[in-house]
């Protein structure tokens, strides 16, 4: 491993303003964070607390281990839909340590509507359990739901990834021979009674939780019998009468240190063996990355200088440093554990995207996690290009991406647009894991591309019909409509509330997220390399 020598001056005007630049978008983003994880409305979670019960975070909170970290997923999801009336989509999904076992927590937030699924609810609670799939962990159900959310119907019942398809990967997730738990910690009616119903084993808290297909109302206009939702569901009933649930609790906190136990004799769960180091800080201060950063996102700036504020010991072995250079390779440690770094310094050639492809399969090769920096326009475009078949050579690198097996995790650190998402394992490409910063931004292409592309073809065809062409005001005009639904569109608030990824990560703790993503992702096995057919 070699040194990486930094080239940037603290001292430096511009750095300076990049910095407070990137501090006050963090500082935004906080701010919208910390509105977020309050939940639902503060009477209905005075309500909810009354009742005796823990929130949804309380909960999360008591279960995993003192003093470890909770990796959130989609804290953003729903953002700005449903006239902001589900913060967090209804539901706190993450990766926990449980008796030094990673697990996958999805708790509903009663506090939201009752926990009812919106759609982003039900897309957020579908990518958890992928991540369980995709890295062969535990998942734990912490169940407090009234089930979908009646207006939105038509947005979650009927198609093949709404709430039914929760329900199919349980009895995946159990196929593949990995535990779900749930905890029924109020609500779970109609469909959601097959949560607890399909999990291994299933903990209800005493006069609180109730499991019924129909609630008393429904059941009194079926079959004229009025009962109340204790009497038709709740924990003695299922402990004692229908053995739908296995264990009795008498309360939220009784009922997590129940879950703990059961955690605890999940049995033997070995994980693939990567060679780890004792994990080291970079020689550089990763606070200076906000300084490093341009405020305007199509400025270049020399990936190098993240790279060595990001890895340990600011070490790092480049793979075809003089090839290619438009793309970045090469191997480092982050908290000691080994990666391939694939970062890109600038648009894709037929150079950089044979040496990507060259560099990605020699990690799936070796079986060593990859991490993916997304800073991309696209792939060159033009006469000699296209002559140059950078088609063919920009597939080699998507051919070896999509077949890599080895973990892959994709960071958004600047722009993200066109094919080169592709190529740099966006989500299509199925990372384990795909965050953004504050700064990212993604789409088809920049705003400023695609708005003087409309222009031009609405110019070419006013020519083509003998028409006027139109004057500067008039360009500008069609314009400005176009830049505004791109910025909007591409805010990486609007991708994350859509769960394009899977949360926003300050710089400060993106090191710890990658550390604590690589080390889930070793619950799984690392296949060997099969790769299909290389145009050549």
């Amino acid at each position: 491993m070699f040194h990486l020598a930094s080239q940037i001056r603290t001292s430096d005007p511009d750095f300076k303003a990049n910095y407070a630049y990137h501090k006050k978008l963090e500082a935004d983003y906080i701010e919208v964070l910390e509105r977020i994880q309050q939940g639902g409305p503060p009477k209905h979670v005075e309500r909810h607390k009354e009742r005796g019960k823990m929130t949804a975070r309380e909960r999360i909170d008591a279960l995993i281990d003192p003093d470890t970290p909770f990796l959130e997923f989609s804290t953003l999801a729903a953002y700005d839909m449903y006239n902001n009336s589900a913060p967090s989509a209804g539901v706190i999904t993450g990766v926990g340590i449980v008796h030094g076992q990673e697990v996958l927590v999805i708790a509903n937030d009663a506090t939201v509507k009752g926990g009812t699924y919106f759609p982003m609810t039900i897309k957020k609670h579908i990518r958890a359990q992928k991540i369980a799939m995709e890295n062969n962990l535990p998942c734990v159900y912490l169940v407090d739901s009234g089930g979908i959310f009646l207006p939105e119907q038509a947005g979650t019942f009927a198609d093949a990834e709404h709430f039914g398809h929760i329900f199919y990967n349980q009895a995946r997730l159990s196929r593949m021979n990995i535990p779900q738990i749930s905890c029924v910690m109020g609500s779970c009616t109609a469909g959601g009674a097959y949560v607890p119903a399909m999990s291994d084993e299933t903990v209800i808290v005493k006069e609180q939780g109730t499991i019924f297909i129909g609630g008393p109302p429904l059941v009194k206009a079926a079959t004229g019998v009025e009962c109340t939702a204790e009497e038709l569901g709740g924990g003695d009933v299922h402990t004692r009468i229908s053995g739908v649930s296995d264990h009795l609790a008498e309360n939220d906190e009784h009922a997590i240190k129940i879950l703990r136990n059961i955690i605890q004799n999940l049995g033997n769960r070995p994980k693939f063996e990567l060679q780890r180091d004792s994990a080291a800080e970079p020689s550089y201060d990763p606070d200076e990355i906000y300084g490093v950063l341009p405020r305007d996102i199509r400025q270049p700036y020399a990936v190098y200088e993240l790279i060595a504020r990001m890895v340990d010991e600011s070490r790092f072995h480049e793979f075809k440093s003089r090839y290619g250079t438009s793309l970045v390779t090469g191997f480092a440690r982050i908290m000691g554990y080994p990666v391939g770094i694939v970062a890109n310094n600038g648009v894709l050639f037929s150079e950089s995207s044979k040496k990507g492809a060259h560099f990605v399969t020699l990690c799936a090769k070796r079986k060593i996690p990859l991490l993916f920096l997304q800073n991309i326009t696209g792939f060159m475009v033009g006469l000699q290009y296209e002559h140059g078949a950078i088609a063919s050579d920009g597939a080699k690198m998507v051919h070896a991406v999509a077949n890599a097996d080895v973990p892959r995790f994709t960071l958004v650190v600047g722009g993200s647009y066109g094919a080169g998402n592709y190529a740099m394992c966006g989500r299509g490409y199925k990372p384990r894991m795909l965050w953004m910063w504050p700064n990212a931004r993604i789409s088809v292409m920049g705003g400023e591309q695609a708005a003087n592309v409309l222009a031009q073809v609405k110019q070419d065809q006013l020519r083509a019909a003998g028409k006027p062409e139109l004057n500067e005001d008039e360009v500008q005009e069609l314009r400005q409509p176009i830049l505004d639904k791109y910025e909007k569109e591409g805010h990486p608030f609007y991708a994350s509330a859509r769960i394009w990824d899977d949360g926003i990560l300050t710089i400060r703790d993106t090191r710890a997220a990658l550390a604590l993503g690589i080390e889930t992702s070793l619950n799984q096995p690392v296949p060997d390399m099969e790769m299909g057919i290389f145009r050549m």
